[in-house]
């Protein structure tokens, strides 16, 4: 299955289940939402029940995924009860497979051989960095081999594979975030996610930070290094399918955040920062006398315009032109812009439409 279908996910939380150790930065809690609790069959009948109650009517593919815990990590008899039950609903045609995410450390031909009877598609891995030593700093366990092993295991065995990635680890900093990228990126994956480090209430994180041990990025800079890798990914044609942690009901009251670049509409901000780059890097070389053009896709004005208008009001703060008319149109490509009148591809360089036509 291609993540490009998007498919429907009917989520299994089963919070530091299978889990070896504590990473620094994890309370699965907070970010779930759900209890830490042995995990059960039962669990995926109820989340079929939930799954049944707020259906949609679009007809995309239907995933049950496994998340919160290191999946491969639970004793066989758990792993094999939770994935019988999950086929169950595969077999009668109300789901199309499982996913499920795992350690790259728990992935190796013995595990992947007992999974292989059942109906799952697609393994996320939980790498966070490609430096061991962030790494180290972050108690993870394992090795960036680990996950450089996972994946070309996964692909051998045929599954769907993603990696999830973090920034603004302990001994992070920009350079290894764009070297975990980089080498995240020539492993090929199927997709990304990418999240930044939240310091949280009941994570040992959250006690290095009480005592100044730690200092987690702000939001712009984590907004800015997002960016970055999403840049990165997509020049190796890797889709980036979440940035930002799914809000909770914890982390929406900020009773679970004691610091560090949380927002609900992460990956916006991301998108909206993307496009007025594009934008002034394309104005740079010739600032408007009067006002200014900008046409994207219908699926992009929000993007454009920024959380607030904030992109409207910034451009008009640094160029001061008479009007900015920000508009829609499904003829231009959903990777591109027109300013004034040329094309702006929002990755890569410029094209213009004397020479290219409307769209990159």
């Amino acid at each position: 299955m291609s993540v490009k279908t998007s498919p429907l996910i009917v989520p299994v939380f089963l919070p530091h289940a299978g889990c070896p150790h504590r990473c620094i930065f994890c309370d699965q809690r907070s970010v779930t939402g759900t209890a830490t609790a042995i995990p059960d069959a039962g669990a995926v009948q109820r989340a079929m029940e939930v799954y049944a109650k707020n259906r949609d009517s679009n007809n995309r593919p239907v995933q049950i995924a496994f998340y919160g815990g290191n999946f491969l990590g639970l004793p066989k008899e758990t792993t094999h009860s939770m994935l019988a039950a999950a086929t169950r609903f595969v077999q009668s045609g109300r789901v199309d497979s499982i996913r499920f995410s795992t350690r790259p450390d728990t992935i190796d031909d013995e595990r992947l051989s007992l999974i292989n009877e059942y109906p799952v598609s697609t393994v996320e891995i939980g790498a966070q960095s490609m430096s061991d030593r962030v790494l180290d700093r972050s108690r993870r366990g394992h090795r960036a081999i680990d996950t450089i092993q996972a994946v070309r295991l996964l692909k051998k065995f045929g599954f769907e594979t993603g990696v999830q990635m973090m920034v603004g680890l302990p001994g992070d900093d920009k350079k290894t975030v764009l070297h975990s990228g980089r080498r995240i990126a020539a492993l090929a994956p199927a997709f990304v996610r990418i999240y930044p480090t939240i310091v949280l209430a009941g994570s040992p994180l959250g006690r290095w930070y009480t005592q100044g041990r730690y200092h987690p990025l702000d939001l712009d800079g984590a907004v800015d290094l997002t960016k970055r890798l999403l840049i990165l990914f997509h020049s190796y044609r890797i889709p980036v399918i979440r940035m930002g942690l799914q809000a909770s009901a914890d982390l929406e009251t900020g009773s679970a955040v004691m610091a560090g670049p949380y927002h609900p509409a992460f990956g916006h901000l991301v998108y909206e920062a993307l496009f007025f780059d594009t934008v002034t890097t394309r104005l740079g070389a010739h600032p408007p006398d009067g006002s200014i053009d900008v046409v994207v896709h219908p699926r992009d004005i929000s993007k454009l315009r920024g959380l607030n208008n904030r992109n409207l009001q910034r451009l008009s703060d640094r160029f001061h032109p008479h009007q900015v008319n920000l508009q829609s149109d499904p003829g231009v490509d959903p990777d591109s812009m027109i300013v004034n009148h040329h094309c702006c591809p929002l990755y890569g360089e410029r094209i213009d439409t004397a020479t290219s036509g409307a769209s990159s």
